[in-house]
């Protein structure tokens, strides 16, 4: 097959992708072959891909890719996640255009809408991952939602249950007013919000004077419950054990000591709302207020709904929270209790998909006791069972197992998996994996069933093994549990990654995965966070469109960096087009001029040595890589195949190889074999198709669709490079001394050229070079060099002393190769131009040093800010030093 003469990554991507899938190439037998496993984070079946998945499903697939071709039995778990919520979200807001409420249809009809809705809407992401080129396990597809995942996730509710380690408790939740639903912290977000802080004088019960308290909530001490001082604030020593009256509603409260309130924050002294936020829960609690005694002041709709002890005035039942603020603070100011009120920035806590503000709230829901299940977490990863790349992220693992609370399982909706428990008419429940088995433990008594349903986050702790057939005995689950890399996001390391240890650890008794990668987020371009309020996100697929899903996936694999966050800039992707195209018209040229592929695994043999050089490179490229892939350290992966391409494959060897391609004497005649053993042309040939086949071998995991494609352009193959064999690093190709004269080659062209560049030397100038101080081996290489260096540094050898006037001297090993200039450009202007530019950088990048000298700018500055300006310096610095040599040169 001719390759054509432009690159076209959308023909190539839609060809290929197909074939894989319907060939099962992603999935191929390989029998007793060593598995190799990973599960794909599942993103929400309501999901659309962005940035953050394009890198995460890139960062997998080159790992995946690469263990195929290294004859493993690659397995990529797929699916999606049911996203509670956020589905129900969806399917309500289409129902709602049609003036019907979820409540109207009632729970089944509804969610047999969701059903319907996941069947024609629910598969937006899985076929974009194919665009991006994910080589998942189509085939076998799960939903956490699916039959047979909802059997492991009902067990798993019972085995906890029954022993001990689920209960039903009563304590504070994030609850989300709109949806009416507890929510996990991950779907909280704080923002900032211009506030006050109204200061309120408490009298105390005896009349005896007032202590002043300070809040943000005013409407909340319709439920107060205490007030807390410091135990060693001596201010307060003598008031703590007796009572304050509170205003509005007259209730007695105590005025209890506690570590919580700061004295040196506002009055010293703050009132204790137990059920309505989480510190004063705990010091409720401290205080020996039970859970059950602690008074709820908001109904789930958070409006003002009566206390237990029915203080609250009736006017106020049933208003909104915010408007009872707006109530109550006049009321305070009309009694004298309101002392003063400041301004203030409020970290206030908001639902990410309903925008209303969350309301810690007191309420019954299933607790998980995350406390045992952490502790054999947290020794796994402190014995190394499980490897945390970059290890920094194993003491934010130690910090948030080590403290680590109750974990609420139980959402107040109708789409996701119901609780399997059932209630009978006193409260008490029964818990059993059917109906059926519940009734026969609760006798005669009749039973209704827990409206509620599962977390999201604990069906898809399961994920590792529940996707394997678990909790069947399957062959699957033998094979390929534990896994061995989970990628992740930071960003989720406790509310899933955790989790999973957890209860891969408990139900299993193995680890989940044997290494657990994190990545960094992608920003913008200047290091700020994307959002779509800032005009800033990035569409992979937009870029994909534009540039080829190669081209992003290359990109997202070179700026992975180990602990550090991706600055995406489009130019990098265009630039790694550019790179894709490079390798294009390389394979152009080599097919162009009797160049295929490769007819063996094993280097061909070879006796020039620029052959014996590219060999030697393709070697070290090869035991680079795989060194760079089993560290995770996929920038430096891709940096070395890239810089191999680029400059030593199609810069370097093929321009030194032209001669031998298309030798301008041939006095055998065309095609002769004895001609083309005279020119080392076959033997050139055999080695240019040997590396060009390992370079597509090689970058395959990382640009899966153009590798195909030449691939079976270059020859005619009975298999697909997916399923090809990974490149052994063979030592034995080595040859040092050939190695050695290349390189020597490289620099001397690489030096002439830059020389000629910076003294402003015509490009279609002859220069004549000599040499001083040159060994016999240097003159040896310039004897039998001088053809390339005259075809690529267009210089000849000259005998004999230099004749006087200006040159140039390039210092390369031992030896000083000297160019006359003189009459070839005007020394005098050259020379004032080089020193005038000099001076202008070396005055730059001390002005960017004193910048970066100053605490204050490093200090105060925005963190990109002073990395540009570290950046600027050195690059200013690198300029002065060039242009200073460059005149060191004209000495």
């Amino acid at each position: 097959m001719t390759i054509d003469k432009t690159f076209d990554p959308a023909t190539i991507e839609a060809r290929w992708y197909p074939h894989w899938e319907q060939s099962g190439l992603f999935r191929p037998e390989r029998g007793e072959a060593e598995p190799f496993t990973i599960v794909i984070p599942p993103p929400n079946v309501t999901g659309s891909l962005h940035i953050g998945h394009a890198l995460d499903n890139t960062l997998q697939d080159i790992l995946v890719r690469h263990a195929r071709l290294q004859g493993k039995d690659a397995l990529w778990v797929v699916g999606t996640d049911h996203a509670g919520i956020a589905t129900q979200m969806v399917v309500e807001r289409n129902l709602a255009k049609d003036g019907i409420k979820r409540q109207e249809l009632g729970r089944d009809n509804f969610i047999e809408k969701v059903w319907e809705w996941k069947a024609e809407s629910g598969g937006q992401i899985t076929r974009q991952l194919r665009r991006l080129g994910a080589s998942c396990d189509w085939a076998n597809e799960r939903f956490t939602m699916d039959e047979g995942f909802s059997k492991a996730v009902v067990k798993v509710f019972v085995e906890l249950y029954r022993q001990g380690l689920l209960y039903r408790d009563k304590r504070l939740v994030n609850w989300d007013p709109h949806f009416r639903t507890a929510i996990s912290d991950l779907e909280v977000e704080t923002r900032e919000v211009n506030g006050k802080f109204w200061h309120l004088a408490y009298p105390l019960s005896d009349g005896s004077g007032t202590i002043t308290v300070a809040t943000t909530r005013p409407e909340t001490l319709l439920a107060d419950m205490a007030v807390a001082v410091h135990p060693e604030d001596e201010r307060y020593t003598a008031l703590i054990g007796r009572k304050v009256r509170l205003p509005i509603t007259g209730r007695l409260i105590p005025i209890v000591a506690d570590e919580h309130a700061d004295p040196a924050l506002g009055s010293g002294a703050v009132k204790i709302t137990p059920g309505h936020d989480f510190n004063d829960f705990e010091v409720g609690v401290r205080a020996g207020i039970k859970p059950a005694e602690m008074l709820n002041m908001l109904d789930a709709e958070a409006k003002i709904a009566q206390t237990a002890d029915g203080l609250i005035p009736i006017d106020l039942i049933g208003m909104d929270r915010f408007e009872a603020r707006d109530w109550i603070v006049k009321l305070l100011e009309e009694d004298g209790v309101l002392l003063k009120v400041e301004d203030r920035v409020i970290q206030t806590p908001y639902g990410d998909r309903s925008g209303v503000v969350i309301e810690p709230w007191l309420t019954d829901q299933w607790y998980v006791d995350a406390k045992t299940l952490a502790g054999p977490a947290l020794e796994a990863v402190r014995s190394g069972a499980i490897r945390v790349v970059p290890e920094t992220w194993k003491k934010t693992w130690y910090q948030w197992l080590e403290n680590i609370q109750p974990w609420c399982v139980s959402r107040q909706l109708w789409w996701g998996h119901q609780i399997p428990a059932w209630f009978d008419e006193d409260g008490n429940p029964f818990v059993a994996e059917s109906e059926e088995e519940a009734q026969a433990l609760a006798g005669n008594r009749k039973l209704r069933r827990d409206n509620d349903v599962l977390d999201t986050w604990f069906s898809s702790a399961l994920w590792p093994f529940g996707t394997l057939g678990w909790p069947d005995d399957t062959t699957a689950l033998r094979r390929h549990y534990p896994n061995d890399v989970l990628i992740s996001g930071f960003d989720i390391l406790f509310f899933w990654d955790a989790r999973m240890a957890m209860q891969g650890l408990h139900f299993m008794k193995e680890v989940p995965w044997k290494t657990l990668y994190l990545h960094g987020l992608v920003r913008a371009p200047d290091g700020s966070k994307m959002s779509k309020s800032k005009g800033n996100t990035v569409d992979p697929l937009g870029l994909i469109e534009k540039y080829g899903a190669d081209a992003l996936r290359f990109t997202l694999a070179a700026m992975e960096s180990q602990g550090r966050d991706i600055k995406l800039d489009e130019r990098r992707v265009e630039g790694y087009r550019n790179f894709a195209t490079k390798l294009w018209n390389a394979a152009r040229f080599a097919q162009s001029n009797g160049i295929g592929g490769s007819a063996t695994i094993e280097p061909p043999a070879a006796t020039l040595a620029v052959n014996k050089w590219i060999l030697g490179e393709a070697i070290k490229t090869i035991q680079a890589l795989d060194l760079a892939l089993a560290d995770l350290r996929y920038d430096e992966a891709a940096n070395t195949i890239y810089h191999f391409v680029w400059s030593q494959f199609c810069d370097w060897y093929l321009e030194l190889i032209k001669p031998v391609l298309t030798p301008t004497i041939n006095t055998a005649g065309p095609g002769d074999a004895q001609a083309d053993d005279w020119y080392g042309m076959r033997e050139t040939k055999a080695v240019a198709g040997w590396v060009l086949d390992q370079i597509l071998i090689l970058l395959h995991p990382f640009m899966p669709f153009i590798t195909e494609e030449l691939w079976h352009a270059l020859a005619s193959r009975d298999h697909d490079i997916i399923v090809a064999k990974w490149p052994m690093a063979d030592a034995r190709s080595l040859d040092p001394e050939a190695s050695a004269e290349v390189e020597w080659l490289i620099r001397a062209v690489q030096g002439i050229r830059a020389t000629r560049s910076e003294l402003n030397v015509p490009p279609g100038a002859r220069l004549p070079m000599h040499a001083r101080g040159a060994g016999e081996a240097t003159l040896a290489r310039l004897a039998a060099n001088a053809a390339p260096l005259a075809r690529m540094a267009r210089v000849e050898m000259a005998e004999g002393d230099v004749v006087a006037g200006g040159a140039a001297q390039i210092v390369i090993d031992e030896a000083t190769f000297v160019l006359p200039l003189e009459g070839v450009i005007d020394l005098a202007a050259e020379k004032a131009r080089l020193e005038k530019a000099a001076q202008a950088a070396e005055k730059e990048a001390a002005s960017l040093a004193g910048r970066l000298g100053n605490p204050s700018f490093v200090e105060k500055a925005k963190p990109e800010a002073v990395a540009k300006a570290r950046e600027d310096h050195e690059a200013k610095s690198a300029e002065a030093d060039r242009l200073r040599a460059a005149l060191a040169r004209l000495g």
